[in-house]
C-alpha cells in the first residue's frame, strides 16, 4: 500500500512537513551521493510560483545536510525554451541560494539510455541524476495545458538536457502520445523521494500561469503515481481520466486508487479549480509553439575553428558519440546528433554554436 503525506504548511515553516516527510519515508543517505531536482522551469521570480519555491528547497537541502552524504548536487535542466539558462534560472529564482552552494549544472554531462524507439532509440539523461545513489525530487503543484497537471511524474521531464525535449514534444505530435512519453521518461530513473511544493499552487493554463492558489500544504510520498493521484483529487479531477497516470499505473509503477492508499493527513480538494483549456489540445496545435519546437529541432552544434583548441571534450562527453575530429575540427554527424548540446555545455573555449 502505498502513503502520501498532506501536511499544512507555509514557506515560512516549511521546515517541519519536510521533517515529517523525512520521518514517513526515511531515506539511506548517510555516505551516499544525493541529487535534489526542483521543478525549473524558466527564469522567473519565487513570487511567480512557477517553480519550485526556495524555501521549499532549502528545507530539504537543511534536513539531507544533517544525514551526512557523500555528495550532494542541487540541480535541473530548465524547460522546452529555457536551454542554456540554467545558472541564471536558479538565480533569478532564488533557488541559486537556497542550494547553499551544492547547486550543479546537470546539463554538463550526460549519458546516452536506451528509449522508446516509437519517439527515440535513445536519448541524453543527465549523468548526476544517473548516478545518484539518492534522487528526491521537488515537483510544484501546478496545471499543464498538454498534461493538464504536473507533479511527481511530469517533473521527471527535466532530466533530460538540451532541446531534445523540444524533439520528444514534437515527435509525440499530440497530448495523448505526450502523456504516454512522458512516464517512458520518469521511468528512466524514478526519484526515491518525492516532496511536493503546495503551499502554493497553479491553475489555468500552466505551467507557467498568472493564476495562482493559496492551498498551504505540501505533499510528500515514495510513489510518484500514489502522489500525482492525490494532487488530480485535489484539483477536482479522476485521476483514471489522465492517460499518464493509466499509463504508470498498468506497467506497474504504482496505484492511485484510494482503497489502494494510506493518507497522512486529508486531501484538501481546491473550490471551482480552473484547469487548462481544451486539455492540452489548444497549445499542441498551436502554430507558435510548433514552430519553436521544430527551430529547436534544426539547430545543430558548430565548432568555431578561431576558438576551438582541438582538446576533444566536446567528443569525450557527446552521448551519442556524434562528435568526431576532422582537421583539427569537430565535425557532427546529424543522423546521431540527439540536440542535448553537451557540447556546447562542457566546451572549455566556448568555441560551439548552435547553428
Amino acid at each position: 500500500m502505498h502513503r502520501v503525506m498532506i501536511h499544512p504548511a507555509s514557506y515560512e515553516n516549511c521546515q517541519r512537513a519536510v521533517n515529517r516527510a523525512f520521518e514517513l519515508f526515511p531515506q539511506q543517505i548517510k555516505g551516499k551521493k544525493v541529487v535534489i531536482k526542483p521543478n525549473v522551469l524558466r527564469i522567473s521570480k519565487a513570487d511567480e510560483h512557477i517553480v519550485t519555491h526556495p524555501s521549499i528547497l532549502r528545507a530539504v537541502v537543511d534536513k539531507v545536510e544533517t544525514l551526512s552524504p557523500s555528495e550532494l548536487i542541487v540541480g535541473d535542466n530548465p524547460g522546452l525554451f529555457a536551454y542554456g539558462e540554467n545558472k541564471t534560472s536558479f538565480e533569478t529564482t532564488g533557488l541559486l541560494d537556497a542550494a547553499k552552494g551544492y547547486y550543479r549544472n546537470i546539463g554538463d554531462f550526460s549519458m546516452q539510455l536506451d528509449f522508446n524507439p516509437e519517439y527515440l532509440p535513445h536519448v541524453g539523461v543527465s549523468k548526476a541524476i544517473m548516478e545518484a545513489d539518492v534522487l528526491i525530487s521537488l515537483p510544484k503543484f501546478k496545471t499543464h495545458g498538454l498534461t493538464v497537471m504536473t507533479g511527481a511524474i511530469k517533473n521527471s521531464y527535466g532530466i533530460l538536457p538540451g532541446a531534445q525535449k523540444a524533439r520528444l514534444h514534437q515527435i509525440a505530435g499530440s497530448p495523448e502520445r505526450f502523456h504516454e512519453m512522458i512516464v517512458d521518461v520518469y521511468r528512466l530513473r524514478i526519484p526515491d523521494l518525492f516532496i511536493m511544493d503546495a503551499v502554493i499552487g497553479m491553475e489555468g493554463n500552466g505551467p507557467a500561469s498568472p493564476d495562482l492558489r493559496n492551498i498551504g500544504v505540501v505533499l510528500a510520498a515514495d510513489n510518484g503515481v500514489a502522489m500525482d493521484g492525490v494532487v488530480a483529487r485535489m484539483m477536482g479531477l479522476d485521476p483514471g481520466e489522465l492517460r499518464f497516470l493509466l499509463k504508470a499505473r498498468d506497467i506497474g509503477l504504482g496505484n492511485f486508487d484510494l482503497d489502494s492508499l494510506e493518507l497522512d493527513g486529508d486531501i484538501p480538494v481546491v473550490p471551482d479549480f480552473i484547469l487548462p483549456p481544451l486539455s492540452g489540445q489548444k497549445i499542441a496545435g498551436s502554430p507558435t509553439i510548433n514552430e519553436r519546437m521544430q527551430a529547436k529541432m534544426r539547430l545543430l552544434p558548430e565548432a568555431n575553428s578561431e576558438l576551438c583548441t582541438a582538446c576533444g571534450a566536446c567528443i569525450d562527453q557527446c552521448p551519442a558519440s556524434a562528435l568526431y575530429m576532422a582537421e583539427d575540427i569537430p565535425q557532427v554527424h546529424r543522423d546521431l546528433c540527439i540536440t542535448c548540446f553537451c557540447c556546447q555545455e562542457i566546451c572549455p573555449e566556448k568555441a560551439m554554436t548552435l547553428q
